[in-house]
């Protein structure tokens, strides 16, 4: 943690930096898991027929996708890692300068 103190400025902007990219990491291990669970569910529809939809059979192979995404790293360790690792970097937002408009002419007539 005193590499993490050491690589931040400001302790609430590391903090929000942080969880903004563990929610990054979190939606994309979001969608990898779907994509490999719909692959699986397709796979599974077209080679076998489920005669009785009451009695719920668990697919192995879903159950072994399952587990190798819960032994994965949590989101939030790989943000930290990667703020000490310096591998994030901190923007701040340009402010806009309001650009004034002219009072329109009146048309002549």
């Amino acid at each position: 943690m005193a590499n993490y103190f050491g690589k931040i400025g400001n302790l609430y902007e590391g903090v929000v930096v942080t969880a903004k990219r563990a929610r990054q990491i979190h939606d994309e291990l979001k969608i990898e898991l779907r994509s490999r669970l719909e692959t699986l569910q397709q796979i599974s529809a077209v080679t076998t027929e489920v005669e009785d939809d009451s009695d719920p059979v668990a697919n192995p192979d879903q159950l072994k996708i399952s587990l190798e995404f819960e032994k994965r790293p949590k989101p939030a360790d790989l943000a930290l890692e990667e703020v000490v690792e310096g591998k994030i970097v901190k923007r701040y937002k340009e402010e806009e300068t309001p650009v004034e408009q002219e009072p329109e002419k009146e048309a002549e007539e």
